[in-house]
């Protein structure tokens, strides 16, 4: 049955269709939510990044039965990549935050057989000033071997640095980060070409030719899956995450752009 709120949303003109399933989905109510779900919609299609993304988590709702949908396929699937929340999670209005010792969500998005290897992206709002988490968005194979050729790792801040692996450690970005709040993109466009982006700027590069390999278990939001088992834990509130295509550099700012506005309208930017 949906609720009074969502059948006046729906009801709406010019609400898009892709917003409305979703809201239905999370059993949004709230008015100023719905028109930050619809706006985030309307203007990732507008960029032409929609289509580039397999999973768009907004957090939005409050809760983890609100919090687990992917935007882009809002069915309670493991195939529609909603996230599976384990340990001890704080829901709230502001996003989610893992406790940095057994929480992660298995996204159920296997790179392997949903990602491509030269053309993948990564994003994480981060609320959380700290260098105590580890992996925030990650899967790993063997993570004290320099040689593993399979990981995807997004490390917002550990002991003061910034740690991408995308695929290869060969090819990993290591830069220093003061500041953990923010939002941060992870991309790769070619098997030369991976970014890491912070808010609106390109914040540190590699050119090394791509030796990887698709992992072949799920990602892990808050921490990292190594072959089924999570392992390093992050303790930084998510407002936004996404999996997807890589972006070009104009994409990228145009989606730090968007999502932005979509936390400005819901009082939580950073």
């Amino acid at each position: 049955m949906i609720r009074i709120g969502v059948r006046s949303f729906v009801a709406g003109a010019g609400n898009d269709a892709d917003a409305i399933a979703f809201i239905i989905a999370a059993g949004i109510t709230n008015a100023t939510q719905q028109s930050a779900i619809n706006t985030l919609v309307v203007d990732l299609k507008a960029y032409g990044i929609w289509t580039k993304m397999k999973a768009i988590y907004p957090f939005v709702g409050g809760t983890a039965s609100t919090h687990k949908w992917n935007l882009k396929d809002p069915r309670d699937l493991n195939a529609a990549f909603r996230l599976v929340f384990s340990g001890g999670w704080t829901h709230s209005s502001t996003g989610a935050l893992p406790n940095g010792t057994n929480a992660y969500a298995d996204t159920k998005l296997t790179p392997n057989s949903s990602l491509s290897l030269n053309n993948t992206s990564v994003s994480y709002y981060s609320r959380t000033d700290n260098t105590t988490g580890i992996d925030d968005l990650s899967v790993v194979t063997n993570e004290v071997d320099p040689s593993d050729p399979s990981r995807l790792r997004l490390i917002i801040n550990l002991s003061g640095s910034l740690i991408v692996d995308h695929y290869a450690v060969g090819q990993r970005i290591s830069i220093s980060n003061s500041n953990s709040i923010g939002f941060y993109q992870s991309i790769r466009i070619s098997s030369t070409d991976l970014k890491v982006y912070k808010n609106s700027s390109e914040f540190g590069s590699r050119t090394t030719t791509n030796t990887g390999t698709l992992p072949t278990s799920s990602l892990y939001l808050g921490a990292a899956n190594r072959n089924s088992s999570s392992i390093f834990f992050s303790n930084r509130q998510c407002a936004f995450a996404s999996i997807g295509d890589g972006l070009t550099d104009t994409e990228a700012a145009n989606f730090y752009t968007v999502v932005q506005a979509y936390q400005t309208t819901l009082s939580r930017n950073v």
